[in-house]
């Protein structure tokens, strides 16, 4: 019997436009299509950059050179492009769409400032003007310590125009990571804004970057905007006004890029300390992510795109280029989803009109308690999807968003990629049945496989998941570091990218990811994923979350350790820790079952509320946690110090 809760109708498959390319190109079948875009990458991915109607200054001669090696895949090779210009300019430029809203942003306090493509388009000279009469040059790399506000996207679009890099770093970072990633990046440019407001309150940003520039000797200006206009340490030698940068009004002739020029350098977290950057092009991460939104999620030029992210994590640039590389309006907000009140997020779905909106599954399990009021009494009927990053669900949060939320209508699109992919391996695509917390394919172009310890394909059990051949949007390598990257991505097997996730592809084809293959419990030989024994604790109605690490115990190899937070205050922990442990050891058997229940006030979390598993076991073990500076509760770790009795 199907697992699948969601069925697309004939009429709904046939308007998607995922069905009208594939029956364009002499495919109905999904699978049967899939295995063509992988079977001849450079077929597919010529095709799919037509479908996009990327405007090319000068044609590429052939879509993918693969001489250099399937790590440094060259796509459309020869071909000219600006990102800028085919997320903005070309829509400025029609008479149709130029009126068209490309962007509303919306405080913290409620405010709403809107942009049409004709007018984020002079923005977008204005400061491409600006930086580059201040002396911002081609390759250079800038900075972006910014909040979400509609200056972010606007610098980061004029830094693109003029053909330097932009550098987006998390908003909740304190000095010492943005110095981490200035020097790594050896920017020369730094852009953050005066401060930003979270429910209700200034949170202060120039002096987190005064400090980090003191300790970053490449960096020549800063560039400030006045978000709070409050009073701030101002240095007359380095400091300059953003609206010094904005004054010049004349157009801006967008420099003519090639493709696979850098635009972007996205830093991600390393268990080492030291993070990682991503080195994305103009024909690479954009096209990639105006893909997945646009064929695989169906946003078109009349839809909505809010995802509540941060231009720090990879889902903030795949919001900008996602949207804006479709024609569609994109959605930035600079609050918090559950404030001042926790119907905020349906709020914003309602006024805005959202047709896609994204989410995380912690953020719903956290709403799931305050009642169903709270969205019941907003009109949600403009959505046409509702999608879904960041972490694994459990089943019983995904079908509250489905079954209440959704009314079992709206689909929900699991997505799972990464910032080194550009977007998705994973998703729901819209012409197959959706079941929940899992995924229904592998996207068009990524040829996916699960592997044992041995390298050899797996069904049907827990594997690695990998991938056998290169796609658009693929990093190009580490930034400066390109020995780190072959090291994390291609050296456990020839000529194979290793995820690290761990998958498991049921009998049914669905896939289900169940954790970070590093996170991965091996328990007297059984590897099991900290989701599956999380999505069992959380079957008990007290608790709200649960996170699952595995610590070293001297029979099994490993023993798993449950931390769990309870949804009201009021309760006899002892009694809920017994009912928890019996219904863990019940569902699980006494061998999986955690060895150790702990009850605490929080997880560690990042702003986008993904569970950071590996600083809880850092915490728990007493043990250096590498980079931390994503997350958002840092002081919740202490809890579990405390907590431990664990003796190596």
């Amino acid at each position: 019997m199907s697992k699948a809760v969601w069925f697309p109708s004939k009429e709904y498959k046939e308007s998607t436009r995922l069905y009208n390319w594939m029956k364009s190109l002499g495919f109905e079948d999904y699978d049967t299509f899939h295995q063509k875009s992988i079977k001849d990458i450079g077929w597919f991915w010529d095709h799919a950059v037509q479908e996009l109607d990327i405007q090319w200054n000068e044609p590429y001669t052939k879509p993918v050179d693969l001489s250099k090696g399937i790590q440094y895949p060259e796509w459309f090779v020869n071909g000219k492009m600006n990102v800028t210009y085919n997320c903005v300019d070309k829509w400025a430029e029609n008479a149709t769409t130029a009126n068209k809203q490309a962007l509303v942003w919306e405080g913290d306090n409620g405010d709403v400032i809107s942009y049409t493509f004709s007018e984020l388009n002079k923005e977008i000279n204005k400061a491409a003007n600006g930086l580059e009469k201040l002396g911002v040059k081609s390759k250079d790399v800038v900075t972006i310590y910014m909040p979400m506000i509609p200056e972010t996207v606007i610098a980061m679009l004029a830094i693109a125009k003029i053909g330097a890099i932009f550098s987006p770093a998390f908003s909740g970072y304190k000095a010492d990571a943005i110095a981490k990633r200035l020097n790594a990046a050896g920017a020369k440019w730094l852009i953050t804004a005066d401060g930003f407001f979270r429910r209700g309150k200034e949170v202060l940003l120039k002096e987190e970057a005064d400090k980090a520039v003191a300790n970053s000797p490449s960096v020549k200006k800063v560039i400030v905007v006045r978000r709070t206009k409050s009073n701030i340490p101002w240095n007359a030698d380095k400091d300059v006004d953003w609206k010094i940068i904005r004054q010049n009004e004349s157009d801006y002739n967008t420099k003519n890029t090639n493709g696979n020029d850098p635009f972007m350098i996205i830093y991600t977290s390393g268990t080492t300390g030291k993070p990682k950057g991503a080195l994305h092009t103009h024909n690479g991460f954009p096209i990639k992510s105006a893909f997945d939104a646009g064929m695989c999620m169906d946003v078109q030029q009349e839809d909505t795109l809010f995802w509540y992210t941060d231009m720090g994590w990879m889902m903030g640039p795949f919001l900008v280029f996602g949207g804006l590389m479709n024609g569609a309006r994109i959605v930035v907000f600079e609050g918090t989803p559950d404030y001042p009140e926790p119907d905020r997020i349906w709020h914003l779905v309602e006024d805005h009109r959202v047709t896609h909106l994204g989410i995380s599954p912690t953020l719903i399990r956290s709403l799931m308690n305050k009642g169903e009021h709270w969205f019941n009494k907003r009109d949600l009927s403009t959505l046409k999807m509702i999608g879904s990053t960041g972490e694994p669900w459990n089943p019983e949060p995904w079908l509250w968003l489905f079954e209440k939320v959704c009314k079992k209508d709206v689909p929900i699109f699991n997505y799972s990629g990464g910032t080194e992919i550009s977007g998705g391996i994973f998703g729901n695509v819209l012409v197959k049945p959706i079941s929940p917390i899992t995924f229904n394919a592998a996207l068009p172009g990524m040829d996916v496989d699960v592997f044992d310890q041995e390298g050899k394909t797996v069904d049907q059990e827990v594997g690695e998941l990998v991938i056998k051949q290169p796609w658009v949007g693929m990093t190009n390598g580490f930034y400066n570091e390109n020995d780190r990257y072959e090291n994390t991505y291609w050296s456990r097997w020839k000529d194979t990218w290793v995820h690290g996730d761990w998958v498991l592809k049921d009998d049914e084809g669905f896939f289900t990811i169940t954790g970070r293959s590093d996170d991965t419990l091996n328990v007297a030989g059984k590897r099991i994923g900290p989701a599956e024994v999380e999505s069992i604790l959380v079957e008990h109605d007290d608790v709200l979350e649960a996170g699952v690490i595995g610590v070293p115990h001297e029979v099994k190899g490993e023993t798993p350790v449950a931390f769990i937070v309870l949804n009201k205050e009021y309760l006899n922990q002892s009694m809920v820790k017994e009912e928890i442990a019996e219904l863990a050891i019940a569902k699980l058997g006494k061998a999986i079952a955690p060895k150790e229940l702990y009850i605490v006030s929080d997880l560690p979390k990042t702003r986008n509320a993904k569970v950071m598993r590996r600083a809880i076991k850092s915490a728990y073990l007493n043990k250096e946690g590498g980079d931390l500076s994503a997350l958002e509760n840092p002081q919740c770790l202490e809890e579990i110090r405390k907590l431990t009795s664990f003796v190596e």
